[in-house]
């Protein structure tokens, strides 16, 4: 700042140079800001974290969770918290470290997995700076390797992509996680992971508040948002949802008007054909094997409609395109494999005689 200024004095010519008065007030004024940038610097170190700020950034997070991961892995069928520490770094910031609580979710991944997905809850101290992220699930991959670590970078990619498509999607934040085991009896092993965006923090950026304990037909939603959502499921190779079920769906109403029909929200994509995990398979009472078969489960819709929600789909393409393709994280065989398999989507929707049959003639009326 010091250097600015001085440099400052110097570009007068000798013949107009200033007043002295003025100087000193220049060099003050200086003072002043670089104490206030220094006061502002110091004081967001010891800020709680922005909630909505977290998950409006691309960088990965380095990130050390230690707990008891025998515990963990064993009593992973149980609802139960148990005592962890985490450590934090943000891209060239300092290491953020607290207690937190840990907890195994997920009924599939309960079941077959190394490790269930987690639930964190950062309140256990309401005076730390990662408090304010309150409740927060972790989706790490299902077993410890680089298989599944792919699966799982699939499918953060698959919650970007819907980012473009609607603001109402769950934002996510990739972490690069080191999973030590507190009681010092299982190996250390690092893999990439995510933080899914709380549905109230959704609901709040867009107005909205979510709708709990209420079953509603997917006909009762919100028709130009639940057209979106089908559409995506069907792009993305998904089947694994339902409106009327609760099932990776969540529902929200305006706040402004709490009788208007409610707006759909899609969630957990990690049985979608665009992800294409090894353990995925369709339902059983559907007309597919595989889940990389397309399968349209919205209502019909008369063409000019259609067309209308599709249109959203084509002018968003080259920023998905182009999004994947610059994923670092992935290699170009993955990458490729995903920009083929929505190549074909977008071969599908741009011929009117296919728009007709999968989307018109052959939707649900169920």
């Amino acid at each position: 700042m010091a250097g600015t200024f001085k440099k400052d004095i110097f570009l007068y010519p000798a013949d107009n140079f200033p007043d002295p008065n003025m100087i000193g007030m220049r060099k003050a004024t200086g003072l002043i800001i670089f104490f206030l940038l220094d006061f502002y610097i110091t004081s967001a170190q010891s800020l709680p974290v922005n909630r909505q700020l977290f998950f409006s950034n691309d960088s990965v997070i380095e990130t050390t969770l230690t707990t008891d991961i025998k515990m963990l892995r064993h009593h992973k069928n149980k609802s139960v918290w148990q005592p962890a520490s985490i450590s934090i770094q943000y891209p060239g910031s300092s290491v953020i470290s607290e207690q937190i609580g840990v907890m195994p979710r997920g009924i599939y991944r309960k079941e077959n997995c190394d490790l269930a997905a987690l639930m964190l809850d950062f309140k256990k101290n309401s005076s730390s700076k990662l408090s304010s992220l309150k409740k927060l699930k972790l989706v790490g991959g299902c077993q410890n390797g680089s298989s599944a670590e792919i699966l799982l970078l699939k499918e953060y990619l698959v919650y970007k992509i819907y980012n473009f498509i609607s603001p109402m999607g769950f934002r996510v934040r990739l972490l690069h996680v080191v999973y030590k085991d507190s009681q010092q009896k299982m190996k250390t092993y690092s893999q990439y992971a995510f933080l899914i965006e709380d549905i109230k923090d959704l609901a709040d950026r867009n107005n909205c508040a979510e709708v709990k304990n209420k079953i509603v037909n997917t006909e009762a939603t919100d028709r130009q948002q639940m057209n979106l959502v089908s559409l995506f499921q069907y792009m993305i190779g998904n089947t694994d949802w339902s409106v009327r079920g609760n099932h990776n769906i969540k529902l929200m109403t305006s706040r402004n008007n709490i009788s208007k029909a409610p707006y759909p929200v899609p969630y957990d994509f990690d049985y979608a054909g665009l992800v294409n995990a090894d353990y995925a398979v369709p339902a059983e009472d559907l007309s597919i094997k595989f889940v990389t078969e397309r399968l349209y489960r919205g209502y019909p819709r008369n063409m000019n409609e259609l067309q209308l929600n599709l249109e959203i789909f084509r002018q968003k393409k080259e920023v998905i395109m182009t999004y994947i393709k610059n994923f670092t994280l992935l290699n170009e065989k993955e990458k490729k494999e995903m920009t083929r398999y929505l190549d074909d989507f977008y071969r599908i929707i741009n011929d009117k005689k296919s728009c007709q049959t999968i989307f018109i003639d052959n939707a649900r009326t169920d």
